[in-house]
């Protein structure tokens, strides 16, 4: 309790003391909450992970009632994550931020806002009072709002942040929903009232309640087709926040999933079925939406939706090996999505920061206005290479240890299953391949367009390198990539322990011991392939030392007045692709006709568009309007119309009360005949 108390203290002080300091001091200050509060909660989540247990309780008042404090091994990992990406962030936001530094106010409510959703998530991730969590997840969907919405001069901005805060209390709705629900069988707040709520009522009504809570935490984490808040909230904050949003915030939805399959007693079957379905949808739909972007962080964030569904793909094959009794397929779908969890909030972190990076650079975040970076910006291109890759599932970078064990368990699952499980993981493997296949053409895009070639257009002449204290946060991250391409079989043993709270350890047995050796035998190869790589390039120097460097023009072709715009742009890029995918996507397309012997140049624009959106936000929407429409003669500016609403509405409040007692004496009058 100590710690906790701890946590407040920290969280309460530095907001007080951030609204008082100086304007450079603030990002120091909010550094210094988060880095505290990080050591603290970590102190409670790493003897967690090694076996001990952290349970405490208060007692809350008439209100809450008694308020359960546990931490068990899934809490811990993802604190232990969520701490990581939210310390990079702040890392790289204070200096980011420098670019913003005359808007003082701003600079207050942001800083404030971003400890307070850092407290706000340790909350959620050790509270098991379904009352006080829905008030620690308010104040997080509060406070990711005022993050987003930092330029809220910007219309874009502020639509994009309220589209947010509307769509966020959606989930909360369902969630509360789902613990009213629960609590008006048990009279109790507690989470373990779940478990003996679902123990005691039929298959069908337990997999009801688990939609109740799946739609709520699949908004937050972005589960099409209830992802369409993200690709707009992510571009719209800045570079730090949107990677902290990628990183661990849609991840809170990932963890209430698992947090209700630990609690749901049902049939865990149906649950992995449909898991597994939405995932490969919502995998395929959010990669190919992704590919023909041409905003760097819009982009970025359909990838996020891209990577929730591998992580439910794990979840899913997780709960049908719970449901078959196949330990191998739960153990490595659950391994799996966990491990990704870390793995995407690792790399796509880096990405948003790499792309605000950019953006600050260059004053513009369209890939089709970009090119040669990597002559400038040699650092950022080198490690938005790293995470390009890595979010790809190449070795030997994170993303594919996390995709192999996925891999791993749907192969076992195939060969050890019944024919409609096996029909569904053949039907997700090659699901699967098309999300990696199609990942790696978006990413060749991106950077090709971005760092490679010549400009296309004219960037600003101060164009150079960020400063170490931005680069330090990426190169922290790179190297934990890194680190867990090189070192598997540590980061699994270390994901085994929340896993075993799903599959227990003692059923599991040695079984996992073949996709550890398997890990291993990728990692030694890794490491000698690396080490190899060093030794070439060592002698190359050596031998080509003496040897002078000739540089010549890169022949044109025989054609002798080369241009930039003869270069792929990003639309070009991806134009058979577009062609292919047409019909199941919305394309606007704007192009001018050629005219006349010696036309004008032209211009074609492109803009993709979602139409899970235009489908379930856009239409219902427009619907709604015209009905309220129907109404606006209310509302007609006549001050006599004005006062007579208020009559009625007065005559209305005296006479409802004179109704009600003359019924219930009817009713009475009417019993006694």
């Amino acid at each position: 309790m100590e710690i906790i108390i701890g946590i407040l203290i920290i969280t309460f002080i530095s907001i007080f003391l951030i609204a008082y300091v100086k304007e450079e001091w603030k990002g120091m200050m909010a550094l210094f909450a988060v880095s505290i509060n990080g050591i603290l909660s970590s102190c409670i989540a790493i003897p967690v992970l090694v076996g001990d247990t952290f349970e405490q309780s208060f007692f809350g008042g008439n209100v809450f009632g008694n308020i359960a404090i546990r931490v068990d091994a899934l809490s811990a990992w993802f604190i232990l994550l969520m701490n990581f990406t939210v310390l990079t962030g702040i890392l790289y936001g204070r200096r980011y931020m420098k670019h913003y530094e005359k808007q003082d106010s701003k600079f207050t409510l942001h800083f404030v806002s971003y400890i307070i959703n850092h407290f706000a998530m340790i909350g959620i991730y050790c509270l098991q009072n379904s009352f006080a969590f829905l008030c620690v997840w308010e104040m997080m969907a509060i406070t990711s709002f005022l993050l987003i919405i930092f330029e809220h001069h910007k219309m874009e901005t502020l639509k994009a942040g309220i589209n947010y805060l509307v769509q966020s209390h959606i989930s909360i709705m369902f969630m509360t929903i789902g613990f009213i629900w629960v609590n008006s069988f048990t009279h109790s707040f507690d989470f373990n009232a779940i478990t003996k709520y679902t123990s005691s009522v039929s298959p069908a009504v337990s997999f009801v309640l688990f939609l109740c809570f799946f739609i709520a935490f699949a908004i937050k984490a972005g589960f099409v087709p209830f992802h369409t808040w993200l690709p707009h909230a992510h571009p719209a904050a800045p570079a730090h926040v949107s990677g902290m949003m990628s990183g661990v915030i849609i991840k809170l939805g990932i963890y209430g999933i698992l947090r209700m399959l630990l609690l749901i007693k049902g049939d865990y079957l149906s649950m992995g079925y449909f898991i597994l379905v939405i995932s490969v949808i919502t995998g395929v739909y959010g990669v190919m939406l992704a590919i023909i972007q041409h905003n760097i962080k819009k982009l970025l964030a359909y990838h996020s939706i891209e990577n929730i569904g591998i992580i439910g793909i794990g979840i899913g094959l997780g709960c049908i090996g719970l449901g078959i009794n196949n330990p191998i397929l739960a153990f490595a779908g659950f391994a799996g999505a966990m491990l990704h969890t870390l793995n995407h909030s690792l790399f796509k972190s880096l990405l948003f920061y790499g792309a605000g990076t950019v953006y600050q650079a260059t004053h513009t975040m369209d890939i089709e206005r970009l090119g040669g970076l990597i002559k400038k910006m040699p650092q950022t291109a080198t490690l938005f290479l790293i995470a390009a890759l890595a979010i790809c599932g190449l070795p030997p970078f994170n993303g594919f240890i996390s995709e192999f064990l996925i891999y791993s368990g749907l192969f076992k699952g195939i060969s050890g299953t019944h024919l409609a499980s096996t029909a569904f993981l053949i039907s997700s493997v090659f699901g699967l391949v098309i999300i990696g296949g199609m990942a790696m053409l978006c990413f060749t895009k991106a950077f090709g367009i971005i760092f490679l070639g010549n400009e296309r257009h004219p960037l600003p002449s101060t164009l150079h390198e960020a400063e170490p204290s931005k680069l330090f946060p990426k190169y922290l991250i790179a190297s934990v990539i890194i680190l867990i391409g090189i070192v598997p079989q540590f980061f699994v043993s270390i994901v085994s322990k929340p896993t075993f709270l799903f599959i227990g350890a003692d059923s599991f047995q040695s079984q996992p011991i073949e996709f550890i050796s398997i890990l291993q035998s990728i990692s030694i190869a890794v490491i000698g392939l690396i080490i190899l790589s060093a030794i070439i390039y060592a002698i190359k120097k050596r031998v080509t030392k003496s040897y002078s460097i000739i540089t010549e023009p890169t022949w044109g072709c025989g054609y002798s007045a080369p241009s930039p715009k003869l270069q792929y742009t990003a639309n070009s890029f991806v134009r058979s692709f577009r062609k292919l995918v047409r019909p199941m996507m919305m394309m606007n397309k704007k192009e001018e006709e050629l005219k006349g012997i010696f036309p004008n140049p032209v211009h074609s624009v492109t803009h993709p568009y979602d139409k899970f959106e235009a489908i379930f936000i856009d239409y219902p929407l427009m619907q709604l309007k015209g009905f309220i429409g129907k109404f606006k003669f209310l509302q007609n500016g006549n001050p006599q119309f004005y006062i007579l609403y208020g009559l009625v509405f007065i005559f209305i409040i005296i006479t409802f009360p004179l109704i009600s007692q003359t019924v219930d004496y009817l009713i009475a009058l009417f019993k006694q005949i």
